[in-house]
């Protein structure tokens, strides 16, 4: 019997791993298309028949809601075929992060979705991108990828979208899940998992547009006014605290008056583990600020806290649902 034949969908969006350096500039700039990508890598059709979309050839930085939404229809068609085992994006890695964690709430099928990036351009002798793209494919066609929601591979490493985060501007290996780790690791041999990530949570997607949530942060002697002003443009606001989810009294009164006027609140910390949680008992601390009427993003750092209040808001769910839906 031969063996089944995959098809893997790449979805190219631009990013390092689509970049060369302009030789009038000397700085380096998305140029490459998918089909180019595709091409330098001749192994991979050993791995799976490989679709290419070509959606867009931007910086991340670029990518915003509504590349969000066209993407979030492409990926959803690309799935909802039979012969498609799972889908590949090719994005920058600034925002890869976001994107991954966008799709991880969003989509709702079990078929592996798999981010992918480089950290050094087409035009470096030691472009990762060409392994990378190969693990992603790898990956992507691995029994053990089902179900696993949104990944994100680079360096051969494999990271949940919920927990993984960029932590070097510039080095290969800068992709982790800080105290969980690494979900699997790619090798010649083989795809190894070693678990599962077992905080997943959905909410469909379901309008055309999302909502407005704007990120502020707490710093020594913050005034608030920043929170009053983004409270008159934005459906909701994150707030970016310290400690376990604690503000000044400026920035509590300002909270407080924003959630009075029907913006809804979410609060995030500054801190990388540990997330934010009710604790402490004075002006502006965690407790004060659940007992207001903010929600704790519980293990989400401010700009994952930023896209599961956006999914929420344009679903329609009420303070008590989304603060269940963060605690999930």
């Amino acid at each position: 019997m031969e063996p089944v034949r995959h098809r893997c969908v790449l979805i190219a969006m631009g990013g390092t791993i689509a970049s060369r350096v302009d030789p009038r500039t000397g700085l380096a700039v998305p140029v490459c298309s998918g089909a180019e990508l595709v091409a330098a890598i001749p192994e991979i059709s050993t791995v799976a028949d490989i679709e290419i979309e070509e959606l867009s050839c931007i910086p991340s930085p670029h990518i915003g809601p509504p590349e969000w939404v066209q993407l979030h229809g492409r990926v959803a068609a690309a799935l909802s075929r039979p012969d498609v085992t799972g889908v590949v994006i090719s994005h920058g890695t600034a925002l890869l992060e976001e994107t991954a964690w966008f799709l991880d709430v969003a989509v709702g099928s079990d078929k592996p979705v798999v981010l992918v990036g480089a950290q050094r351009n087409a035009s470096e002798a030691d472009f990762d991108g060409r392994r990378n793209l190969l693990s992603a494919a790898r990956v992507c066609v691995s029994p053990q990828a089902r179900g696993m929601g949104v990944l994100v591979v680079l360096n051969q490493h494999v990271n949940a979208a919920r927990e993984v985060i960029k932590t070097h501007s510039f080095d290969v290996e800068t992709f982790n899940s800080g105290e969980w780790g690494y979900l699997a690791n790619v090798t010649p041999e083989e795809v190894r998992f070693h678990r599962a990530p077992l905080r997943r949570v959905h909410v469909p997607l379901t309008a055309a547009t999302l909502p407005v949530i704007e990120i502020l942060s707490m710093y020594a002697g913050a005034s608030g006014e920043l929170i009053r002003a983004a409270g008159k443009i934005a459906s909701g606001l994150v707030i970016q605290a310290v400690g376990a989810g604690h503000v000044n009294p400026a920035m509590y009164e300002a909270i407080r008056d924003v959630i009075r006027d029907g913006v809804t609140v979410a609060v995030s910390t500054r801190i990388p583990r540990g997330g934010a949680r009710a604790c402490y008992g004075f002006t502006g601390s965690s407790k004060s600020l659940e007992d207001c009427g903010a929600i704790l993003s519980s293990d989400l750092n401010a700009w994952k806290a930023r896209i599961l209040l956006m999914l929420a808001l344009q679903a329609g769910m009420g303070r008590q649902a989304i603060q269940e839906l963060f605690n999930s």
